[in-house]
């Protein structure tokens, strides 16, 4: 069958359209996006204001016209922390209801950790070991830990690097002080939660999902995405370091030029790298992985479990 699914970011309104059934590995058939920035449009009182949400129901109804025009014939529909922390949550809902009939369902910070996590895990497989899933978002950090699908830790943390670009680095290059000040929040923040995790013992494989990772890994020196979702991709935490200060230096439109980085990205990748990097030394994570799969998928995986289930 031919599934859709329709993902409310924190960064983008992204609809993935797959062929598949129980027991096979969905094929991509179509990618549509827009880049949205909802964690960047809440207002002081952390409501998505009425452009915003105009603009949200434009894109929805957008994704609605591909999927019908790609012959989907199963829409899973799903929100995550942007529209999950605001304020005005079930206004925006419930007129997206209305305006578009589409029903989002909102996925908790957890729930968004244990999907990507089943993401990974089907993708690297059982010989994989032991997992640490990290995926950095528009809005938050998810980090989950376990050896079967259903992961043994899980925890989503307000560590997005579109809200923390919003909310501590205003400039353009950002002030040092301003740097420096996200980067001990960020650390005290993922600090919290290391016991959580630390009390299984040390992981087998760390991986890492989102663009994020993706983009930091490519300036890195990974393979480009043209070379296919086959080719290993890694990240070093030796690399990333020597990134972090040469990211703070530079400019929004510097950071476009880099290999692998988008424009609407750019802005935000300065504060994704200080989560990544604070993230690999508290976990003690040297090296991880970049798995194409993620939270897209791992919806799309647990629904065909559904279906062969009944």
């Amino acid at each position: 069958m031919r599934l859709g699914v329709l993902d409310v970011g924190s960064n983008t309104v992204h609809l993935l359209v797959v062929d598949a059934h129980p027991g096979a590995c969905p094929l991509p058939a179509h990618s549509h996006k827009a880049e949205l920035r909802l964690a960047q449009l809440l207002d002081d009182d952390g409501a998505i204001g009425p452009q915003g949400v105009d603009r949200l129901i434009s894109v929805v109804q957008e994704a609605l016209q591909a999927a019908e025009d790609k012959g989907v014939e199963d829409l899973l529909t799903f929100a995550t922390s942007a529209v999950r922390e605001a304020r005005n949550a079930d206004d925006v809902l419930a007129r997206v209801r209305t305006e578009t009939g589409v029903e989002l369902q909102v996925l908790t910070g957890e729930e968004e950790a244990r999907l990507t996590f089943l993401a990974a895990r089907r993708w690297f497989g059982w010989s994989a070991g032991k997992l640490l899933v990290l995926d950095i978002g528009g809005g938050s950090l998810e980090i989950a830990y376990g050896i079967d699908e259903e992961p043994d830790a899980a925890a989503s943390l307000p560590l997005g690097a579109g809200r923390l670009t919003a909310g501590w680095l205003p400039g353009d290059p950002p002030a040092p002080d301003d740097v420096r000040a996200l980067r001990r929040h960020v650390r005290t923040e993922i600090a919290r939660t290391v016991g959580e995790f630390s009390r299984f013992g040390p992981p087998d494989h760390v991986v890492a999902t989102s663009k994020t990772f993706k983009q930091l890994a490519r300036i890195a020196g990974a393979a480009r995405s043209a070379e296919g979702l086959y080719v290993q991709r890694e990240l070093k935490r030796e690399s990333l370091e020597g990134w972090v200060p040469r990211l703070a230096g530079m400019t929004e439109a510097e950071r476009a030029e880099l290999p692998g980085v988008s424009e609407g990205r750019a802005g935000q990748l300065l504060a994704g790298a200080l989560v990544a990097e604070a993230a690999m030394d508290l976990f003690g994570v040297e090296r991880l992985e970049i798995c194409p799969w993620a939270l897209r998928e791992g919806v799309i995986l647990r629904r065909l479990d559904h279906m062969e289930s009944v």
